[in-house]
């Protein structure tokens, strides 16, 4: 299959655009931009999609994918009811890097829910997605467009590195602005549980609907653990290399990876180092490199996935990363950094 490249960095494409919503209707796959990450479409209301953008990403098909709609009303049409919590949380956060799961009806496959009676549903805030998405039928299963278990692409140019020649187009819009998956938030339970952390924290989602608390299959090492959403089961996010977050004071923090990168490089490793601006120039092993500013915090997750694919590129053996736990972002990026590492954390 040769896969087609639609620029659209300087504007959507009508003409392409709607050759991307004649492929998803026909039951292929396409690529595309959004504000968090870059998505892997297909129609999520057709079960061979789904099955497509299982194959095409070697993902397993338990880990559900998110449906993604360009208008509220669509969301009546696939679940059953939709809560005041949902609608309260749509007038605050959609368009948006927020996912809802709510009960789904019978026009949603069981194979875009990996067998769950229930659907991630989320309206991106991304004039390129929303219009994909209503060229394709206004309804858009979608996971990262990465290989499983890779870091998440944020440039188009990612999505060609894993999945060129596997899908039928990737639609170039650029690099993304948030660079860490939405916020997911179960509403099938008594009290809203965030299933995966994001942009919208905590602090944000119980602004609006109060009492929220963190699902502890989170963190859930059980094989036999059944995710409700994407990334609760399975490794994620993972650069070739082994990962090591170093967590603690920040002058121990640069000591201990100052120390762990001379041992590597004594035994003839290459190793590269997750800093910041505020670090990196403290660093004198190791090919060290600044995620961004932990004043900015955004910039660390707008480069989070790029520099692990930037350390693949350049072969490292090993890779040493600070912590960032950020006041508004930490918790995301923390996660994310987390299951990268494969829980891989040393305490100083």
């Amino acid at each position: 299959m040769k896969t087609i490249i639609a620029d659209m960095t300087h504007g959507i494409d009508e003409g392409m655009m709607k050759k991307a919503g004649q492929i998803l209707l026909d039951g292929g796959l396409v690529a595309f931009p959004t504000e968090t990450v870059y998505g892997l479409g297909g129609n999520a209301l057709d079960a061979e999609a789904s099955r497509k953008i299982y194959a095409a990403k070697g993902r397993p098909s338990d880990n559900p994918l998110i449906v993604h709609i360009a208008d509220f009303d669509a969301l009546r049409d696939i679940v059953k009811e939709v809560p005041q919590a949902a609608k309260d949380l749509a007038d605050a956060f959609w368009p948006g890097p927020m996912t809802m799961i709510l009960n789904k009806n019978d026009r949603v496959p069981m194979s875009t829910t990996g067998g769950l009676s229930t659907v991630a549903v989320r309206f991106p805030d991304n004039e390129i997605a929303d219009a994909m998405i209503l060229a394709g039928g206004g309804y858009i299963a979608a996971p990262s467009a990465n290989t499983s278990g890779r870091p998440s692409p944020t440039t188009a140019k990612h999505v060609q590195d894993d999945l060129d020649g596997r899908i039928d187009m990737i639609i170039d819009g650029g690099p993304v602005g948030i660079g860490v998956e939405s916020t997911i938030v179960d509403l099938t339970e008594d009290i809203p549980m965030v299933l995966r952390p994001g942009y919208i924290n905590m602090d944000m989602l119980r602004g609006v609907l109060g009492e929220v608390r963190m699902d502890p299959g989170l963190h859930s090492a059980d094989p036999n653990f059944h995710p409700k959403a994407p990334g609760m089961k399975y490794r994620h996010y993972a650069p070739k290399a082994p990962l090591t977050i170093v967590e603690g004071p920040a002058d121990k923090v640069v000591a201990k990876i100052e120390e762990l990168a001379a041992e590597k490089e004594a035994a003839g490793e290459k190793v590269g180092i997750i800093a910041t601006d505020e670090s990196a120039a403290l660093y004198r092993h190791g090919t060290v490199k600044s995620i961004g500013s932990r004043a900015e915090e955004i910039t660390i997750s707008m480069h989070l996935y790029g520099i692990l694919r930037d350390f693949d590129d350049r072969k490292v053996s090993v890779i040493y990363s600070e912590a960032f736990d950020t006041p508004k972002l930490g918790q995301a990026i923390m996660n994310r950094l987390i299951k990268a590492a494969g829980h891989q954390v040393i305490k100083v």
